[in-house]
């Protein structure tokens, strides 16, 4: 999707739709020409209740020849004072649904009407173009037979500014979220990839084109290597399968001499629980158990285009979790890497290993902080549904930078405690650990089995089970992949600048 950015008057655009924003309960002198110049229409609509400016309430009208523009579109926005970049995203998202339904390539929005007051330009232009590429985005490439039949992306997006001395900050905050929608295109893709063709090989193969692209380092361990460095819990949820597993790292420098943050991504590329097999329903999803892993390679790519200012580590467990006659037990004991041993109970608790051994793993690059990022738990879902993302961590600073990162970023997290208590249901009589601590508090006992392999070092725990997939499409989403993680991250690691 293209975007430019221009200033020049909205009311003498020649384009195929005009979009412009409504505050609830005011008209601004912009839209009292426009209501002037259509009859009344937007009058009409307000006093129906037909359209009152309300968030997410659109209008689409016909200009009659009376605008250059064949048809001018009305986003509501709700009250001015409570409109902020999330808002935004959301109406630019409403914009790009109205122009597809109508089968239109290009649309031109008055971004001085869509930003309230007290955002900066370079904000609003990012929020609003953030909302459009999501928005724009769908997965069919394996679709070979009535193309023809889906609606057209939007192929241009015109921004208009009211003065030219505005046009380097909209600039600059367009090319800013044009990057991060390529690291979230890229997330999405990997998630809603097929099972048959994303392999732990096709994840270190995208991870290795990234690092060609960007100029980071990529290294890759195969099961050979795996074994000879001990990486004991990651090989056994692998042994199911035929599929290799790998442990991929990225590494990005662009902070000098300074400690990195690590980021580790959950990479099951495909989960069918293993000997704990999971219900036939809605098994075909298990594709999206690498949710974290794409999530991690998003955010390096974003991260490193944006040249950001800071050292990064991206590590990926990368396998694929399969019954077979090779495949891990209940009631097996794995040694992990650090060399603590865990009773296995249930082989769809297969995550939390791998993660295990991912987290002594990134021990080596001495990180400021570590945060990791799984589809982790079912529980996770049944206490925050797919509204937000579940936190845990051992370290109130860096949970608080997240929480807020989550909050401009539009992708909210909701902190769950982590109690020594519950530490206590992951006792085993056999080894030093469970793998999983029973149904209550299933997705906190998660969490806490992982700090057993954090110490002391500040660590922050990302249970996206309920955000990295969407049932049915939604404002900025098809439905599928849902690339969470990758604004948050970079939200939070460019906040260290």
């Amino acid at each position: 999707m293209k975007i430019e950015v221009k200033a020049a008057n909205a009311l003498k655009q020649k384009t195929p739709c005009l979009t412009l924003g409504v505050f609830d309960a005011r008209l601004s002198p912009q839209l009292q020409e426009v209501d002037k110049l259509l009859g009344g229409a937007l009058t009409n609509a307000r006093r129906d209740q037909e359209f009152r400016g309300k968030a997410g309430e659109t209008l689409l009208l016909t200009s009659a020849g009376q605008l250059p523009a064949k048809r001018v579109l009305l986003v509501g926005l709700g009250k001015a004072a409570q409109v902020d970049r999330e808002g935004l995203r959301r109406a630019a998202a409403k914009m790009v649904r109205i122009v597809q339904q109508q089968r239109l390539g290009s649309v031109v929005t008055d971004l001085t009407t869509l930003g309230p007051e007290g955002l900066a330009a370079a904000d609003c232009a990012a929020a609003v173009v953030e909302g459009a590429g999501l928005a724009n985005y769908r997965f069919d490439r394996y679709r070979t037979e009535q193309r023809d039949k889906l609606p057209p992306e939007l192929t241009c997006v015109t921004l208009l500014a009211s003065q030219p001395a505005q046009l380097a900050a909209l600039t600059a905050g367009a090319e800013r979220a044009t990057l991060l929608c390529r690291g979230v295109t890229l997330a999405r893709d990997l998630v809603n990839e097929p099972g048959n063709i994303k392999s732990p090989e096709f994840l270190a193969q995208t991870a290795i084109t990234i690092a060609a692209e960007t100029g980071m380092r990529c290294t890759v361990l195969d099961r050979a290597q795996l074994a000879a460095e001990g990486l004991g819990a990651l090989l056994a949820v692998a042994q199911g399968s035929i599929r290799e597993p790998r442990l991929i790292t990225l590494e990005y420098r662009g902070g000098g001499d300074a400690r990195p943050v690590a980021l580790i991504g959950k990479g099951v590329v495909f989960d069918t629980g293993g000997i704990s097999l999971k219900p036939a329903e809605k098994m075909d999803e298990m594709k999206m158990d690498m949710g974290g892993a794409a999530a991690v390679l998003g955010t390096l790519l974003v991260v490193a285009l944006l040249k950001l200012p800071l050292n990064l580590i991206g590590v990926i467990p990368a396998v694929e979790n399969m019954p077979s006659g090779s495949a891990m037990r209940p009631g097996d004991i794995i040694t992990s890497l650090s060399g603590k041993t865990i009773e296995v109970l249930n082989t769809d608790a297969e995550g939390r290993l791998i993660l295990a051994d991912a987290l002594t793993w990134v021990e080596r690059y001495d990180p400021l902080a570590i945060i990791d990022l799984a589809t982790l738990t079912g529980a996770c879902i049944i206490a925050l549904g797919h509204h937000a993302t579940a936190l845990l961590g051992n370290n109130d600073r860096l949970a608080r930078a997240l929480l807020k990162a989550g909050e401009s970023s539009g992708e909210r997290l909701w902190q769950l405690p982590l109690w020594d208590d519950y530490g206590e249901q992951l006792k085993s009589e056999i080894a030093d650990l469970k793998n999983t601590g029973g149904r209550p508090a299933g997705t906190i006992t998660a969490a806490a089995f992982l700090s057993n392999f954090v110490g002391e070092r500040p660590w922050a725990h990302l249970d996206i089970a309920g955000t990295a997939w969407a049932e049915k499409a939604a404002d900025s989403t098809q439905g599928g992949g849902t690339g969470v993680g990758v604004r948050l991250l970079v939200e939070y690691l460019t906040s260290l600048g």
